[in-house]
């Protein structure tokens, strides 16, 4: 007799599911209204990090989750910190 044939095995015989792939659909939210930020500060780099990517590029709305009226701050409080020389304008890593 095979090991198929008697039922002691076929518990073990496991049948291939399909991986859970993370297809990356969070919950967005604007930071701004949930911590109740109402100003957003140009001199502190760190912090604006969060919203450039690796070249230094500001990323968009759809990206951060932030709304537009606070997407406008962050754009002026950037591109603020890049003429004052606390972020720089072209990099190659940046994070």
């Amino acid at each position: 007799m095979s090991d198929l044939d008697t039922g002691s095995n076929q518990s073990e015989i496991r049948y291939l599911q399909p991986l859970k792939i993370d297809t990356g659909k969070r919950q967005k939210f604007d930071r701004f209204k949930r911590y109740d930020i109402k100003y957003v500060d140009y001199k502190d780099p760190e912090w604006l990090a969060q919203f450039l990517n690796e070249q230094g590029k500001i990323l968009p709305r759809r990206i951060t989750g932030t709304s537009l009226k606070y997407q406008r701050k962050v754009a002026k409080a950037v591109k603020r910190a890049r003429t004052i020389a606390l972020l720089p304008f072209v990099t190659d890593n940046l994070k």
